[in-house]
């Protein structure tokens, strides 16, 4: 991963996974949420990805809002797309709300997108 690039998490993956890791960022960009026109990384939706040495997957990610209508669809969505990546033995997303989503986790690409600006 470069170093200027917008990084919402501190992931403690090891060093032989970053590889996989960067994969599993791109994966994770393909997935947008139907109401906002931005992918779910740039909104800082992702709070902590871990990778175990056997290549499952298990990310910590929060919703914009608790009763966001895409709760039960967007982890799901997330699972698919990192499951889909050949040297992923497993994914499982985790949901929480702690702490809460606010718009200071949103990168600039997502605040440009936005008019936040």
């Amino acid at each position: 991963m470069e170093q200027n690039e917008f990084n919402p998490i501190q992931s403690t993956v090891p060093e032989e996974k970053k590889e996989l890791l960067d994969k599993v960022i791109k994966a994770i960009k393909t997935v947008y949420d139907p109401e906002i026109p931005v992918d779910i990384w740039e909104l800082g939706l992702i709070y902590d990805i871990q990778i175990t040495q056997e290549n499952e997957v298990v990310v910590l990610m929060t919703l914009t809002a608790p009763n966001c209508p895409e709760a039960g669809g967007l982890p799901i969505e997330v699972e698919e797309a990192i499951k889909s990546i050949p040297d992923v033995k497993d994914a499982k997303v985790l949901v929480t709300f702690d702490p809460p989503w606010d718009r200071s986790r949103m990168s600039d690409i997502a605040r440009f997108e936005l008019g936040l600006f």
